[in-house]
């Protein structure tokens, strides 16, 4: 066999389908369950700490630019739904594309989903720091000091509440996934309250004139913006990584991705829009808990902004705990195809890969205490277009090669809303800097490394 042969082999869908219902994993989600997972790996993020970010460079039209990736995400939102349906296993996008577009691809996209969702929950752990002192500073007059919250180079040595949170998620985690998606649902209707709340207060003191310049640095700080706060949209996915524990995955699935980026893009929008009305960009830009910030100065009250805060807390948290339960369930495909360690996929009387969730919580807990936010973000976006970019492709090539396969949701106007979601990933992958870049290439020359000395041979379908 060449090696053009070798790594352009695929899996057999009957053979992904297989592997699907021979699971050791336990199928007890309904339809709530995992909208919950997929809002709650989602809705917070680009709220509670991205918009902070990206307000300063998009301006006011930071709502053009949430509304702008949040297109982007649609698109391929509509091909993961396809697939869900289609192949409803743990791998999410790197099982789609071991079956459409080969091996190579599959471990590559695989390679970056672990970067998407490794990386994006010490992100969100980072900003949970921030929004936990806000609460403390609040209710008992003293934070934790900045050595303690804030990691090297932001004046800090190491983020203690950021591995804290982590670490806590991985307790969560190893309870089970009936507990885990109970604790997930409860924290995804908490945070959609304090929005909510959050959205009621700040129209009260909504001025037209934080509204102008509307853009001041014209569609470049547009499409920056775009690009930072797509970083918001990552885990509307996070339902695809339950294939297997889904009591009726080929009609949950696809309306779980549906519904939840249909309820997070329309929170996000509202909510920045609220935010600039009510303060300005500046003072967006300016806090590491920029919601309670805004509500403090709003009301001239600290209690609304304690309250946001303690939402905050609670809510990130349980960004933490979705994102970590969808990088082990990710683990656990590449580790069944013998592409990862055997031990990955094992599980023990809880129906948990237990020895994956330890040391996936470990490592996520050091990135999250001793890297910036800023790298983090940026480097969860690469990560998060090239893995959305293969999917919207390989929905296309199922679609040829497999035309009579059994599909619980079609995408629309096939093949071109598929090909706008490539276009409009490639665009906002433009909009990143050079480092962003330096960090993926590294990353990606490691994992091809990984691949050739360790994957490739150990594949199951080598035989």
């Amino acid at each position: 066999m060449s090696y053009a042969q070798l790594f352009s082999r695929v899996k057999p869908v009957e053979s992904l389908a297989d592997d699907g219902s021979r699971t050791n994993l336990s199928r007890r989600l309904g339809l709530l369950p995992l909208v919950a997972i997929s809002v709650g790996a989602t809705l917070g993020t680009g709220i509670f700490v991205v918009l902070a970010e990206a307000a300063p460079t998009a301006g006011p039209a930071v709502v053009v630019s949430f509304v702008l990736a949040g297109l982007a995400a649609l698109c391929s939102a509509l091909s993961y739904a396809e697939l869900a349906g289609s192949v409803p296993v743990s791998g999410s996008a790197y099982s789609y594309a071991y079956a459409t577009l080969g091996e190579l691809v599959a471990w590559i996209c695989g390679w970056c989903l672990l970067l998407e969702y490794g990386v994006s929950v010490a992100a969100v752990a980072v900003g949970w720091g921030g929004y936990l002192n806000e609460f403390l500073r609040g209710t008992l007059g003293a934070t934790i000091p900045e050595a303690l919250s804030a990691p090297p180079g932001e004046g800090g040595a190491v983020n203690v509440p950021a591995m804290v949170v982590v670490l806590l998620a991985t307790a969560v985690l190893l309870r089970g996934v009936r507990e885990s998606a109970a604790v997930t649902t409860a924290t995804t209707l908490l945070k959609i309250a304090v929005l909510v709340f959050f959205v009621c207060v700040a129209l009260t003191a909504f001025r037209s004139e934080n509204l102008a310049p509307f853009a001041p640095q014209g569609i470049a700080g547009i499409s920056a913006g775009a690009s930072a706060v797509f970083f918001s949209f990552i885990g509307f996915d996070a339902a695809s990584t339950a294939g297997e524990e889904a009591r009726n995955p080929k009609r949950d699935l696809p309306r779980a991705i549906m519904l939840s980026l249909g309820l997070v893009t329309l929170v996000y929008v509202v909510v920045a829009f609220a935010a600039v009305g009510a303060v300005g960009t500046d003072v967006l830009g300016g806090s590491d808990a920029s919601l309670a910030t805004a509500l403090e100065l709003v009301t001239g009250q600290g209690w609304p902004a304690v309250l946001l805060a303690l939402g905050a807390v609670i809510a990130i948290a349980s960004v933490v705990l979705t994102v970590l339960y969808g990088q082990t369930r990710i683990l656990v495909a590449m580790s069944r195809d013998g592409l990862m360690p055997a031990r990955f996929s094992q599980v023990n009387r809880r129906a948990v890969p237990a020895h994956n969730t330890l040391v996936v919580g470990a490592v996520v807990a050091v990135l999250a205490g001793v890297v910036p936010l800023s790298s983090l973000a940026d480097a969860t976006s690469i990560g998060t277009l090239v893995a959305f970019g293969i999917v919207n492709i390989g929905v296309i090539v199922l679609r040829r090669r497999k035309p009579d396969l059994e599909r619980s949701f079609r995408t629309p106007l096939m093949p071109w809303v598929p090909l706008l979601g490539v276009a409009l990933c490639a665009y906002l992958v433009a909009g990143l800097g050079w480092l962003t870049w330096a960090v993926f290439a590294l990353w990606t020359l490691v994992g091809l490394a990984v691949y050739l000395g360790y994957g490739q041979r150990r594949s199951k379908l080598n035989g």
